[in-house]
């Protein structure tokens, strides 16, 4: 392979038990820190609502609050959903940022609601119909932010002319299509929807269409990663990811003993749950840089978005450590 792809990370802001969000907060301060050091490429931020677990629900802010304990590392939504929002006030927020840290703000964005129904249609005040508009208002936020805005006498300011770049993100033939069509990037969020992976990005690459913005296929893949000093450890901590996993997915707020957990863990709906982990390098230094460099070659991916696995944020702090090494990541000065 004549050029390792770039690296990147995704931060759900973990809460863990007995934690307030700004705990969580914090830690992802610190994480962005060591990040930006090691020499990843950029942090993406997701939306996420009702979920106690996930701090994230305003990618936009938290990365106001990034961007200003941090230097140089790109800072990005991963991503804002877009029918949560009208796409005017999007551009306002993205093009506020992109003023206040010009040539390192990102805008992925997705077409799901980020939560369950009830809190989408109740405290959100959405209709699930609004993801049909998704490529209009891709469209219509390009446009704002680009200053060729689509209502007349209408500006976004901040964000006329920013141009903050744009990527789609999805887990299906859609987002794919989409992206091709419009010339954009493309992520594919294969860290928990592996099944249409090889399929999508193969479709993006033969169907892209060259725009302003972008003249070649930009493909990101995500994949997880948990890497240890040893196989011990490594085998430890997945132990203990896929058991907090199917207590979390299975539970949906129900309380599950230690037995329980197990039990699903042997069935079907358990094995269902890990099966989202479907591509996940884990393992020692080098068995990470070995199937990170096969994974990048079947997503034919030219970034590949790290979704951290571990139990622990000195586990996390860890794994990213070992993965700038085992890829030869440049530290920052």
């Amino acid at each position: 392979m004549a050029h390792r792809a770039d690296l990147s990370l995704i931060d759900f802001c973990t809460i863990y038990d007995d934690e307030k969000p700004g705990d969580s907060i914090a830690r992802s301060v610190e994480l962005a820190q060591r990040a930006e050091k090691l020499g990843y490429s950029r942090i993406w931020y997701a939306e996420h609502h009702n979920m106690k677990s996930i701090s994230s629900s305003a990618p936009a802010v938290l990365i106001a609050h990034i961007g200003a304990h941090t230097e140089k590392i790109r800072l990005g939504s991963g991503g804002v959903m877009l029918p949560n929002h009208a796409p005017y006030v999007v551009a306002e927020q993205f093009g506020m940022l992109a003023e206040m840290y010009p040539d390192r703000i990102d805008l992925g964005l997705g077409r799901a609601p980020g939560t369950d129904m009830n809190t989408l249609g109740r405290a959100l005040r959405r209709s699930p119909q609004s993801a049909e508009r998704f490529p209009e208002d891709v469209k219509e936020l390009q446009g704002y932010l680009s200053g060729n805005s689509p209502i007349p006498g209408v500006q976004a300011m901040p964000g006329a002319g920013t141009n903050v770049p744009l990527y789609i993100l999805g887990s299906s033939m859609f987002g794919a299509s989409l992206a091709a069509k419009y010339g954009l990037p493309y992520a594919f969020a294969s860290h928990f929807a592996p099944a249409h992976l090889k399929e999508a990005t193969a479709y993006y690459r033969e169907n892209f269409q060259p725009s302003e913005v972008l003249a070649e296929p930009y493909t990101i893949a995500a994949v997880n990663v948990l890497a240890a000093p040893t196989d011990d450890e490594a085998q430890d901590i997945w132990e203990r990811v896929a058991f907090n996993r199917v207590k979390r997915f299975a539970g949906r707020g129900r309380f599950l003993t230690d037995e329980q957990v197990e039990q699903l863990i042997g069935n079907y709906q358990g094995q269902q749950i890990l099966g989202m982990l479907q591509y996940s390098a884990v393992g020692t230094r080098d068995a990470v840089r070995d199937y990170l460099t096969e994974f990048q070659e079947t997503a034919q991916a030219d970034e590949l978005m790290i979704s951290p696995l571990a139990s622990s944020h000195a586990e996390c702090l860890q794994g990213i450590d070992i993965l700038a090494d085992a890829w030869e990541l440049t530290a920052a000065d």
